[in-house]
């Protein structure tokens, strides 16, 4: 067990929302362990957006000077229409977020987020190659069962293990399937001095001519990389997966119609990776007795608001305010005051994500942008 003379919890999966709860939860002085599948931290996934309501969570937890000092600061975020190249809309994003929301927009590829996570977890606090096999129970506690038949008991489990979460399915065993949306995403990058032309420090969104179509561009790695992110109807694939190779050539004819700025920028990518993008309705629960979910286990959403990681750390903030202080007889009672602040607002945000008109037209920013979750009332 890590340091702290609060409760034990265990946290299955070391992604983003996990290490960001292991930090909230060990500064509220709970003993918190990690168990994650993989066999180490690796250079997975893509880049993210650190958007202004996830900076200032962060900062609260310590880590936002590191996601500064890392990240990139987009100046702006520019709409632009797929087809004539119209820009149609901006909103001021750098020094204006830090007036208007209290904080900037940073994009920073997934690792060097994971790393400054990693910075302030408990030492020692990650058991690796630990996938999970199932799950007990009972007054006093939980059991965690794992595939290489170790056991180990907490007073309480926080599912932080993904989309595709075990803690999830051992909770939820009747829960519908998934729903297929009809469009794949393609995540490439680009070096910046091969489109001298194009904005490269903007956030900038292409909208297409259906809601599943788009090109999202930002620029990462101290903006010497400008990340790609597109996506697109499709009817020959469905695999959900962030590591699969896909087809330059499929991503190019994808966005034949788009215009010769956008066209220029796919014709730059070398490489790709392809995912289906699947749709989840939000859980009426997150919670069963001393077990619940953070983070993409309770409330995956697509991927067009650049929200998901930020929810997650949202997550974890309300979560550790809700344990705060709580020893092992009520940390189930605070696991459902956890869940109740949490569910109305990460749901709201799962549903606008997956309608992709969010910030099309110049409108309300600041309920997403400017919330602040240290702030937030805890539900009764």
């Amino acid at each position: 067990m890590s340091g702290g003379t609060g409760s034990s919890i265990g946290i299955v999966g070391a992604g983003i929302g996990g290490l960001a709860a292991a930090i909230a939860l060990s500064r509220e002085g709970h003993r918190v362990e990690i168990f994650e599948q993989a066999p180490a931290f690796g250079r997975v996934g893509a880049a993210i957006t650190v958007s202004p309501n996830a900076l200032r969570a962060l900062d609260g937890l310590g880590v936002g000077a590191l996601v500064r000092e890392w990240g990139c600061r987009p100046p702006k975020r520019v709409n632009r229409a797929y087809d004539t190249g119209e820009v149609f809309s901006e909103l001021a994003l750098a020094a204006q977020a830090e007036r208007d929301f209290g904080a900037p927009l940073i994009t920073m590829h997934r690792s060097e987020l994971l790393g400054a996570l990693e910075e302030s977890i408990p030492p020692g606090s990650v058991r690796f190659g630990s996938r999970l096999a199932g799950l007990d129970q009972d007054d006093d506690g939980v059991l965690l069962r794992f595939d290489d038949g170790t056991e180990h008991r907490v007073d309480a489990v926080v599912g932080a293990d993904g989309v595709r979460s075990t803690v999830r399915q051992r909770l939820r065993a009747d829960e519908a399937p998934a729903v297929f949306t009809g469009s794949v995403a393609f995540r490439a990058t680009i070096p910046v001095d091969r489109v001298p032309s194009y904005d490269v420090d903007a956030f900038t969104k292409w909208w297409g001519p259906v809601p599943e179509s788009e090109i999202v561009t930002f620029p990462i790695h101290r903006s010497r990389e400008l990340f790609v992110f597109a996506s697109a109807l499709t009817s020959s694939w469905d695999e959900e997966s962030w590591t699969r190779e896909g087809d330059v050539d499929e991503l190019r004819a994808a966005f034949a119609d788009y215009h010769d700025d956008a066209r220029e920028l796919i014709a730059q990518c070398d490489s790709t990776l392809i995912t289906a993008l699947y749709d989840r309705h939000p859980l009426d629960s997150w919670t069963s007795g001393r077990v619940a979910l953070l983070g993409d286990a309770c409330h995956p959403m697509t991927p067009f608001m650049a929200q998901g990681a930020a929810m997650a750390i949202e997550d974890a903030v309300v979560l550790g305010r809700s344990l705060a202080g709580r020893g092992p007889d009520t940390l189930a009672a605070g696991l459902e005051v956890y869940a109740r602040t949490r569910m109305p607002r990460a749901s709201r945000v799962q549903l606008t994500s997956h309608s992709n008109q969010w910030l099309r037209e110049p409108s309300d920013a600041n309920w997403v942008y400017g919330h602040d979750i240290w702030a937030e009332q805890l539900a009764g």
